[in-house]
Protein backbone atom coordinates (compact mmCIF):
# COMPACT_ATOMS: atom_id res chain seq x y z
CA UNK A 1 0.00 0.00 0.00
CA UNK A 2 1.52 3.10 -1.20
CA UNK A 3 1.71 6.69 0.94
CA UNK A 4 -2.01 8.11 -0.72
CA UNK A 5 -3.73 4.27 -0.61
CA UNK A 6 -2.69 4.38 2.88
CA UNK A 7 -3.74 8.05 3.85
CA UNK A 8 -7.30 6.86 2.07
CA UNK A 9 -7.17 4.09 4.29
CA UNK A 10 -7.20 5.93 7.44
CA UNK A 11 -9.08 8.73 6.52
CA UNK A 12 -12.10 6.28 4.91
CA UNK A 13 -11.43 4.43 8.98
CA UNK A 14 -11.58 7.36 10.54
CA UNK A 15 -14.61 8.83 8.91
CA UNK A 16 -16.68 5.54 9.90
CA UNK A 17 -15.57 5.26 13.36
CA UNK A 18 -16.10 8.93 14.44
CA UNK A 19 -19.63 8.69 13.10
CA UNK A 20 -20.06 5.69 14.70
CA UNK A 21 -18.84 6.19 17.79
CA UNK A 22 -17.86 9.63 18.22
CA UNK A 23 -14.34 11.55 18.01
CA UNK A 24 -13.25 11.61 21.58
CA UNK A 25 -13.87 7.44 21.50
CA UNK A 26 -11.91 6.22 19.09
CA UNK A 27 -8.39 5.88 19.81
CA UNK A 28 -5.14 5.49 17.75
CA UNK A 29 -4.91 2.32 17.67
CA UNK A 30 -8.45 1.03 17.01
CA UNK A 31 -7.92 3.49 14.17
CA UNK A 32 -4.63 1.99 13.20
CA UNK A 33 -6.76 -1.76 13.06
CA UNK A 34 -9.53 -0.65 11.50
CA UNK A 35 -7.34 1.65 8.66
CA UNK A 36 -4.62 -1.79 8.17
CA UNK A 37 -1.51 0.35 8.60
CA UNK A 38 0.71 0.16 11.82
CA UNK A 39 0.89 2.83 13.93
CA UNK A 40 4.09 3.89 12.90
CA UNK A 41 3.09 4.28 9.58
CA UNK A 42 -0.14 6.21 10.81
CA UNK A 43 1.78 8.90 13.01
CA UNK A 44 3.83 9.15 9.56
CA UNK A 45 0.64 10.01 7.78
CA UNK A 46 -1.02 12.27 10.46
CA UNK A 47 1.26 13.07 13.10
CA UNK A 48 -1.96 13.69 15.74
CA UNK A 49 -5.45 12.76 16.41
CA UNK A 50 -6.80 16.73 15.24
CA UNK A 51 -4.59 16.29 11.47
CA UNK A 52 -6.91 12.85 11.04
CA UNK A 53 -10.21 15.21 12.51
CA UNK A 54 -9.25 18.30 10.15
CA UNK A 55 -9.08 15.69 6.82
CA UNK A 56 -11.46 13.80 7.84
CA UNK A 57 -14.13 17.58 8.59
CA UNK A 58 -12.59 18.57 5.03
CA UNK A 59 -13.67 15.62 3.48
CA UNK A 60 -17.06 15.63 5.01
CA UNK A 61 -17.48 19.14 3.98
CA UNK A 62 -16.74 18.47 -0.03
CA UNK A 63 -18.95 15.37 0.55
CA UNK A 64 -22.04 17.71 1.52
CA UNK A 65 -21.44 20.54 -1.27
CA UNK A 66 -21.34 17.37 -3.43
CA UNK A 67 -24.30 16.29 -2.51
CA UNK A 68 -26.32 19.52 -1.92
CA UNK A 69 -25.41 20.44 -5.20
CA UNK A 70 -26.43 17.52 -6.83
CA UNK A 71 -29.65 17.94 -5.41
CA UNK A 72 -29.76 21.45 -6.54
CA UNK A 73 -28.87 20.69 -9.87
CA UNK A 74 -31.83 17.41 -10.12
CA UNK A 75 -34.13 20.27 -9.36
CA UNK A 76 -33.78 21.82 -12.53
CA UNK A 77 -34.35 25.33 -13.44
CA UNK A 78 -37.42 26.25 -11.31
CA UNK A 79 -36.06 28.31 -8.32
CA UNK A 80 -38.30 27.44 -6.00
CA UNK A 81 -37.64 24.03 -6.30
CA UNK A 82 -34.35 24.34 -6.17
CA UNK A 83 -34.46 26.06 -2.59
CA UNK A 84 -36.63 23.20 -1.43
CA UNK A 85 -34.25 20.49 -3.24
CA UNK A 86 -31.90 20.85 0.18
CA UNK A 87 -35.18 19.17 2.07
CA UNK A 88 -34.93 16.74 -0.59
CA UNK A 89 -31.47 16.15 -0.10
CA UNK A 90 -31.86 16.02 3.61
CA UNK A 91 -34.79 13.51 3.62
CA UNK A 92 -32.94 11.29 1.32
CA UNK A 93 -29.80 11.50 4.23
CA UNK A 94 -31.51 11.30 6.88
CA UNK A 95 -33.11 7.91 5.68
CA UNK A 96 -29.91 6.27 5.66
CA UNK A 97 -29.33 3.76 8.01
CA UNK A 98 -26.15 4.82 9.63
CA UNK A 99 -27.29 8.42 9.55
CA UNK A 100 -26.10 9.58 13.03
CA UNK A 101 -26.40 13.55 12.06
CA UNK A 102 -24.40 16.41 11.24
CA UNK A 103 -20.45 14.96 11.17
CA UNK A 104 -19.68 19.01 12.00
CA UNK A 105 -22.15 19.31 14.99
CA UNK A 106 -21.09 16.50 16.16
CA UNK A 107 -17.42 17.74 16.12
CA UNK A 108 -18.47 20.81 18.13
CA UNK A 109 -20.31 19.17 20.72
CA UNK A 110 -17.12 16.82 21.66
CA UNK A 111 -14.46 19.39 20.56
CA UNK A 112 -15.77 22.47 20.22
CA UNK A 113 -14.86 23.62 23.54
CA UNK A 114 -11.43 22.53 24.03
CA UNK A 115 -10.49 22.78 20.35
CA UNK A 116 -10.46 26.25 18.77
CA UNK A 117 -9.10 24.91 15.58
CA UNK A 118 -12.51 22.29 15.43
CA UNK A 119 -14.47 24.91 16.48
CA UNK A 120 -13.27 27.30 13.23
CA UNK A 121 -13.68 24.38 10.87
CA UNK A 122 -17.20 23.56 11.81
CA UNK A 123 -17.94 27.17 11.68
CA UNK A 124 -16.39 27.80 8.54
CA UNK A 125 -18.38 24.88 6.94
CA UNK A 126 -21.78 26.04 8.85
CA UNK A 127 -20.97 29.80 7.06
CA UNK A 128 -20.61 27.95 3.82
CA UNK A 129 -23.89 26.70 3.48
CA UNK A 130 -25.47 29.69 4.80
CA UNK A 131 -23.98 31.25 1.65
CA UNK A 132 -24.68 28.76 -0.58
CA UNK A 133 -28.22 29.19 0.12
CA UNK A 134 -27.87 33.33 -0.01
CA UNK A 135 -26.66 32.25 -4.06
CA UNK A 136 -30.04 30.37 -3.81
CA UNK A 137 -32.04 32.78 -2.75
CA UNK A 138 -30.70 35.60 -5.00
CA UNK A 139 -31.09 33.90 -8.06
CA UNK A 140 -34.97 33.19 -6.92
CA UNK A 141 -34.90 36.65 -6.61
CA UNK A 142 -36.48 36.47 -2.80
CA UNK A 143 -35.10 39.07 0.27
CA UNK A 144 -31.49 38.53 1.60
CA UNK A 145 -33.29 37.66 5.09
CA UNK A 146 -34.61 34.63 3.44
CA UNK A 147 -31.09 32.59 3.00
CA UNK A 148 -30.59 32.34 7.11
CA UNK A 149 -34.20 31.55 7.71
CA UNK A 150 -33.96 28.22 5.33
CA UNK A 151 -30.09 27.55 6.47
CA UNK A 152 -31.82 27.31 10.17
CA UNK A 153 -34.80 25.50 9.05
CA UNK A 154 -32.11 22.98 7.12
CA UNK A 155 -29.74 22.74 10.52
CA UNK A 156 -33.08 22.46 12.63
CA UNK A 157 -33.89 19.41 11.31
CA UNK A 158 -30.34 17.77 10.89
CA UNK A 159 -30.20 18.30 15.17
CA UNK A 160 -33.83 17.00 15.73
CA UNK A 161 -33.58 13.55 13.11
CA UNK A 162 -30.37 12.81 14.94
CA UNK A 163 -31.62 12.85 18.05
CA UNK A 164 -35.38 11.93 17.22
CA UNK A 165 -34.18 8.88 14.77
CA UNK A 166 -36.97 10.00 12.72
CA UNK A 167 -36.46 11.10 8.94
CA UNK A 168 -39.72 12.88 8.55
CA UNK A 169 -37.71 15.77 10.24
CA UNK A 170 -36.97 16.73 6.69
CA UNK A 171 -40.47 16.46 5.27
CA UNK A 172 -41.02 19.14 8.49
CA UNK A 173 -38.45 21.57 7.96
CA UNK A 174 -39.41 21.67 4.03
CA UNK A 175 -42.78 22.00 4.63
CA UNK A 176 -42.03 25.46 6.73
CA UNK A 177 -39.60 26.28 3.92
CA UNK A 178 -42.58 26.06 1.67
CA UNK A 179 -44.43 28.93 3.59
CA UNK A 180 -40.99 30.99 3.95
CA UNK A 181 -40.34 30.91 0.99
CA UNK A 182 -44.11 32.09 -0.71
CA UNK A 183 -43.91 34.44 2.09
CA UNK A 184 -40.89 36.02 0.73
CA UNK A 185 -41.81 35.99 -2.71
CA UNK A 186 -45.22 36.89 -2.72
CA UNK A 187 -46.76 33.27 -3.61
CA UNK A 188 -48.85 32.87 -0.87
CA UNK A 189 -52.29 30.73 -1.82
CA UNK A 190 -55.36 32.74 -0.21
CA UNK A 191 -56.64 30.53 2.45
CA UNK A 192 -60.45 29.68 1.34
CA UNK A 193 -63.31 31.40 3.01
CA UNK A 194 -65.06 30.19 6.05
CA UNK A 195 -68.49 28.92 5.44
Amino acid sequence: MNSEEARQAVLDAAEELYYAKGYAAVGMDELRSAAGVSLKRLYTLFPSKDDIIRAVLERKHEEWERMVAGGVADAGEDVRARLLAVYRVLERWFGADDFRGCAFMNAFGELGGTSPEIARIVREHKASFQEYMARLVTEAGAPASLAAQLSILAEGAQSTAAISADPAAAAQARAAAEVLIDAATGNLVASPAPA
